[in-house]
């Protein structure tokens, strides 16, 4: 019967086959995230480490990279900062822009998991042979640069902010004009 579909799909076997061997590799990734997701939920524990990567990052961007309604994301964010997990700052083009910022106590946190599992990583490489974990390490590194690749190839290319009244940050905005009561402001054309 599987003579009708044609010989199998050599990245497909191979994209199952890794699958199946990073079982244990997963296995350590989810131990470690479980042991931190005491103190921070999964998806909170995800939103802290775009913030790492993404320092500054607004809120319509964090919503996006974690795939959530706009809303959703902030109402996580609150839940962070009022674990003392992230400070939100003006944003520097737009003061009605948020900027989110990790606390120290959320760099501690994912220090803490990162030194979980590298404990536990170095535990199961020490049973290896150095060519395997030499051979590991550079398949590692190349799926790495090749992922990234990828990614940023398919990231959509957002906008960099520019202030409509064309000034820099140097600069002040105008004071809003006062109208006079009853008198609604008329919009003009160039």
């Amino acid at each position: 019967m599987a003579e009708l579909h044609g010989p199998p799909d050599p990245e497909m076997s191979m994209a199952a086959a890794l699958d199946a061997a990073a079982g244990a590799l997963l296995t350590v990734w989810e131990a470690a995230r479980e042991r931190t997701t005491s103190r921070v939920s999964g998806a909170q524990l995800r939103a802290v480490m775009v913030v790492e990567q993404h320092d500054g990052i607004n809120l319509r961007r964090l919503a996006s990279r974690l795939d959530m309604l706009l809303s959703s994301a902030s109402r996580l964010c609150d839940r962070l900062v009022a674990a003392g997990m992230l400070e939100r700052e003006p944003g520097r083009l737009d003061r009605r822009e948020i900027s989110l910022h990790l606390t120290p106590e959320a760099r501690r946190l994912l220090a803490e998991l990162r030194d979980d599992r590298r404990d536990q990583i170095a535990r199961i490489l020490s049973g290896m042979t150095p060519q395997g974990r030499q051979a590991l390490l550079r398949g590692m590194r190349e799926f790495d640069e090749i992922a990234r690749r990828q990614e940023a190839a398919s990231a959509p290319v957002e906008p960099v902010p520019v202030r409509p009244d064309g000034l820099d940050d140097a600069h002040t905005l105008p004071a809003p004009r006062e109208w006079p009561a009853g008198e609604p402001p008329v919009a003009r054309t160039a």
